[in-house]
């Protein structure tokens, strides 16, 4: 099934009731449906066509959206960017998916300048293009939905980029078909058009999948309307339009959670707040569950597998001390998983390995890139690049990244271990613990930190807290902090990032 139906099916359903809010603006399922068509039919006046690829570069905002189904209908591929991303990324990603249309942001006239695709069009007014709404006025039928298989590209879903360029996972039709269903069974399920999904990060991620979900069940998808992240805002619109669901990452759900505004609104409405991305820390969870209830669901899930490999239902998140620690759950529905060690074999319970995954959430590899498509499967398994173990009752357990883990003197240190601990001390807010190179030991650990606003505390302490809390060899050998920890595009703590930053400080205090 063309997954651009979705909206034909709540069309018909529900044509009255909200299906977006932005702002001021409320757009109801006939309306949204009628500019998803306008806006295919734009894209087909511009030539494009089944199996073409329409780069969009864009916030958050109802155009953005409707893309994404206006290219489905075309049978087109959608390839959103992340918004903060460099003009030289957005040229990276027009080159690879070789698009024929840039659909940009009349906020960035620096990305629309960048060469390749065919066709340039603009998120309102701009000097550098036509509005696609503009367009969107003067066209008269819409095309109809094509027919695709179960195989056709339907999204190109950029990686983070975690090492080297960010790759495209090719999501299809079919594919994306599963993971909905599977999204609904094991994340929000129950979910109809009576509830309401507010988005508190990039459509181009994540959060795009999450909406995806509300539109097949005909719940309204709430837009912020501020340009930067708003607790006030957020907040507020939970309240108001009694939002039972949203989309985030850990660092963005700490920051929600601790905001004042969180005791000045109703949030009762909540039933899932769903987070992802990264692991959320055991301190950070207790407080989510002490602020907004029984409500936080885990998963862990890479883009190639759209978020689909592991699942820790609200039921099962406790702030008691007898909770599971430090899982991430359990084997998604229709999927399975295996720790395999270096040699491609499967690990025993306990034992730490490559965390591994199949079922019909897989992507269907990297877009013109062969050699990672080979490198990315092993015995029919794809492989994450994360590493843990699971329990004897098959909860899964992140012990980090392949590339986080570090080996000092010969031993595998692996950092979440130690980030752990270093946030039970009450003056740590955030912490990233990493490997640099040493001479002697070959690597040694560093720990950056980051203090909660009323605190005050020395690097000494920290290190003293810690020692006798794991074994000797695992204590960074150096502690930093600062006032801020970078973080990625989409929110995350990028390891990457907070290493150059250091190895830039470093190198500052010696010229």
């Amino acid at each position: 099934m063309n997954l651009a139906h979705f909206v034909e099916q709540q069309a018909r359903r529900l044509s009255a009731e909200p299906a977006m809010v932005w702002g001021n603006s409320v757009w109801d399922w006939s309306a949204f449906e009628k500019r998803v068509g306008t806006m295919a039919a734009v894209f087909a006046k511009q030539g494009i066509g089944h199996g073409d690829r329409v780069l969009v570069q864009s916030r958050n905002c109802n155009q953005l959206f409707e893309s994404m189904f206006a290219c489905f209908r075309l049978g087109a591929v959608w390839v959103p960017a992340n918004f903060r991303g460099t003009p030289d990324d957005l040229s990276w990603m027009a080159e690879l998916s070789a698009a024929k249309l840039l659909l940009c942001d009349a906020a960035f006239p620096e990305h629309a300048g960048i060469s390749g695709p065919e066709c340039l069009l603009s998120i309102g007014e701009s000097e550098f293009a036509d509005s696609i709404d503009s367009l969107m006025e003067c066209i008269g039928d819409t095309p109809a939905t094509v027919s695709v298989d179960r195989d056709h590209p339907a999204w190109l879903f950029f990686t983070s980029g975690t090492s080297g360029r960010p790759k495209a996972s090719v999501l299809t039709h079919g594919q994306l078909g599963f993971v909905v269903n599977n999204h609904l069974c094991d994340l929000v399920p129950g979910i109809t058009h009576k509830d309401a999904s507010l988005v508190v990060a990039p459509l181009s991620h994540g959060a795009g999948i999450h909406q995806l979900l509300m539109v097949a069940r005909g719940a309204p998808t709430i837009l912020t309307a501020s340009t930067k992240f708003n607790t006030s805002e957020i907040w507020s619109l939970v309240e108001k339009w009694h939002v039972t669901n949203m989309f985030t990452v850990p660092t963005i759900l700490k920051l929600l959670v601790e905001a004042p505004e969180v005791s000045q609104h109703d949030h009762s409405s909540l039933k899932y707040v769903i987070y992802a991305g990264a692991p959320m820390y055991r301190r950070d969870q207790i407080q989510a569950i002490n602020t907004l209830g029984n409500v936080i669901v885990q998963y862990f899930g890479l883009g190639e597998v759209t978020g689909a490999i592991t699942v820790l239902p609200h039921h099962e998140h406790s702030a008691s001390d007898d909770a599971r620690e430090g899982t991430c759950g359990y084997p998604r529905t229709g999927m399975q998983i295996e720790i395999q060690a270096d040699d491609g074999s499967v690990c025993c319970p306990g034992e730490t390995g490559e965390i591994c995954v199949t079922g019909p959430a897989v992507f269907a590899g990297y877009w013109n890139n062969p050699e990672a498509n080979a490198a990315c499967f092993r015995n029919g398994m794809f492989r994450t690049g994360d590493l843990g173990y699971v329990d004897a009752q098959g909860y899964v357990y992140i012990t980090g990244r392949a590339s986080d883990m570090y080996i000092s003197g010969g031993s595998n240190i692996y950092p979440r271990e130690i980030e752990e601990k270093l946030l039970q001390h009450p003056a740590v807010s955030e912490v990233a613990v990493f490997g640099m190179p040493d001479d002697k030991w070959g690597e040694i650990g560093v720990a950056v930190v980051t203090l909660a606003s009323d605190k005050a505390v020395e690097t000494d302490e920290i290190e003293q807290f810690i020692r006798g809390k794991i074994a000797s060899y695992k204590v960074p050998r150096h502690f930093y902090i600062w006032d801020e920890i970078p973080k990625s595009g989409y929110g995350k703590m990028a390891k990457r990032l907070v290493r150059s930053e250091l190895e830039r400080r470093l190198k500052d205090e010696t010229t």
